[in-house]
């Protein structure tokens, strides 16, 4: 148990481009040392760059591609007696978008000699076709929840 006060949940600002609270927490997340406008920069350049060859709504991609990317199942760590289990759990769908979030901007991070907008636009494409290295993560993820549901049972 936590032994002091629950956080507050802050409120999420929506971008000023697409009014958008979703692209307002990509654009935090891919920031770095409080470069907001860098972060900004990168984020729109990768949006324009995924949807470019598609006329429709440059967010239905990237919605899209979140929805792929997000994991329904994860493991926790729960100690009973002197041992350490794997138990399953749901994630709630804050912890969904963030966790996809992330991983879809670490994966295109570690895409060296390719920058950054291009590789978050190429990492956003791939995940909305269902494929790329967040849906990856994400399926591996289920399978350690699948793997170890033999210890549902000890869920808290």
């Amino acid at each position: 148990m936590a032994r002091r006060r629950r956080a507050i949940k802050r409120a999420i600002k929506a971008d000023t481009k697409f009014e958008s609270t979703m692209v307002g927490r990509l654009i935090t997340t891919v920031m770095k040392s409080g470069k907001r406008s860098t972060a900004e920069s990168i984020v729109y350049g990768a949006i324009d760059l995924s949807n470019e060859k598609k006329d429709g709504n440059p967010l239905e991609t990237l919605q899209k591609a979140i929805d792929n990317a997000k994991p329904r199942l994860e493991v926790k760590s729960r100690r009973v007696g002197g041992a350490t289990y794997q138990v399953p759990m749901e994630v709630t769908p804050e912890r969904q978008q963030s966790l996809a979030l992330r991983w879809m901007v670490t994966y295109a991070a570690k895409r060296k000699g390719v920058a950054m907008k291009k590789a978050l636009a190429t990492e956003i494409k791939e995940a909305a076709s269902g494929q790329g290295n967040a849906v990856k993560k994400r399926d591996d993820v289920h399978k350690m929840a699948q793997a170890n549901r033999a210890f549902a049972h000890l869920r808290f």
